[in-house]
């Protein structure tokens, strides 16, 4: 299991203004800004993204891989989630999109959401025969996993310990290429991320050694890629594609309550990493534990809101419910899915789809001593207690109160707050100039 979180977020340093619009969004307090730039607490950071969501000058930005670093293989496996043929506008078939995904390089294309169709069985398994957890927390989404390690520790039993469904379909498709005669290392399978939490779960999985997905490439780039080809005037070039059909529920599963919907008992689906956020607290204060089932992901809309979507999140998702409905009535009419890879091989995923127990990494703790850890408890509470309370930023910290964190823990001083700034700078009853702003009662308690 990794030890350290590997993080897809960057920050360029000279190009980020310090303007605390990325360390407000965070929701877990993981940026600072010092000398003017915005600095990333990695212990803290589960990438969700948000802070590249709100950076005025696109300082933060995802890292993946080199788009030709699929070239050195002989399979090179495009493993694609179902938003990416969502982003595409209606008259776009799938068929067609796995062939302009081809033209871009790959040999094989292959819907990451074929492996959702046997965790519902295993999920279900899952809740029924652990009584004792609930609720159940979906695996699904790595910034959630993330984001319960180093805020909500507590509850990291309540995860599923199952795969998620593109590990699964990488596990599947890669034995299925094997069968076929390629040796393991001329396989190279590349995940088509939405978001950075994905990269950082395939760069560090949390409960297994290692992913079976070799590489990553942006939604973003490789739409952009295959648009491009279609918007051409000349006749590109027809590859067709080898195409496995998806069954319906596959087809949803990515988006907001396409999982919990499955799941029998008390289920609910809660999306945007805020929602869950204050969903995981009343689960933490014993207020929303008579639940079975919980769905949840950090972006609005699940995967179709992922940050590097290029589209629309409502119209992504108004598409592939199209898509789904399309195919039910298909279904209706008496078509049927044959040859799908992973019900093959379903004997072998199931011996892998079981992930090791998840540690908690939280960001609330002081100090491995107890003592120290209470002695310094009480010393953030009091520093806090004379701060003013205005969570204004100005120090470089999220709040008042991680900046008393943070003097406690030797990362700040109590001069880094402007108001006890202006406090030293003036002779007594000389107005301050921040009092124009906050008024004069904010300055009556402040540390001297």
């Amino acid at each position: 299991m990794a030890s350290t979180f590997h993080h897809a977020l960057r920050i360029l340093e000279e190009v980020c203004i310090g303007c605390t619009h990325c360390m407000k969004a965070c929701p877990t307090e993981a940026l600072r800004v010092a000398d003017g730039k915005a600095v990333l607490m990695p212990d803290r950071c589960v990438d969700c993204g948000k802070c590249m969501q709100v950076c005025p000058v696109h300082a933060i930005f995802i890292e993946p891989d080199d788009f030709d670093s699929i070239l050195k293989y002989k399979a090179r496996v495009a493993l694609v989630p179902s938003v990416l043929i969502g982003q595409f506008p209606r008259h776009h078939a799938a068929r067609k999109i796995y062939s302009g995904i081809l033209e871009q390089g790959f040999t094989h294309v292959y819907e990451a959401e074929h492996g959702s169709s046997i965790l519902i069985e295993q999920i279900n398994r899952y809740v029924e025969e652990n009584q004792d957890i609930r609720p159940v927390i979906s695996s699904f989404c790595p910034a959630i996993v993330r984001l319960i390690q180093v805020r909500f520790p507590n509850l990291v039993e309540n995860i599923v310990l199952l795969k998620a469904p593109l590990d699964l379909a990488a596990i599947s498709f890669k034995q299925e290429l094997l069968e076929r005669g390629y040796a393991e290392d001329e396989i190279g399978i590349f995940y088509v991320t939405p978001c950075a939490a994905k990269i950082a779960a395939i760069k560090s999985p949390v409960g297994e050694e290692s992913s079976p997905i070799n590489g990553v490439i942006k939604i973003d780039t490789l739409f952009n890629k295959v648009y491009s080809s279609f918007k051409k005037e000349e006749k590109p070039t027809c590859i067709v594609p080898e195409k496995e059909q998806l069954r319906v529920e596959e087809m949803e599963w990515s988006l907001t309550g396409g999982e919990s919907r499955h799941i029998k008992g008390r289920c609910i689906a809660i999306d945007g990493i805020k929602n869950a956020i204050e969903f995981l607290e009343q689960i933490e204060n014993g207020s929303a534990v008579n639940f079975d089932f919980i769905e949840l992901r950090s972006c609005d809309e699940s995967c179709a809101g992922g940050i590097l979507a290029t589209s629309n999140r409502f119209l992504i998702s108004e598409r592939l419910h199209e898509r789904a409905a399309n195919y039910a009535i298909e279904m209706s009419k008496g078509k049927t899915i044959n040859n799908k890879s992973i019900d093959k091989h379903r004997e072998y995923v199931l011996e892998r789809i079981a992930i090791d127990a998840i540690e908690p990494r939280s960001m609330l703790k002081l100090d491995d001593n107890f003592e120290e850890a209470m002695s310094k408890m009480e010393r953030i509470q009091k520093i806090h207690h004379f701060l003013p309370g205005i969570d204004c930023g100005g120090c470089g910290t999220p709040s008042c109160r991680t900046l008393a964190e943070d003097i406690v823990q030797g990362r700040a001083k109590t001069s880094d707050c402007i108001f006890v700034q202006n406090t030293l700078a003036h002779a007594p009853k000389k107005p301050l100039r921040a009092e124009k702003t906050w008024g004069t009662n904010r300055f009556n308690n402040i540390i001297p």
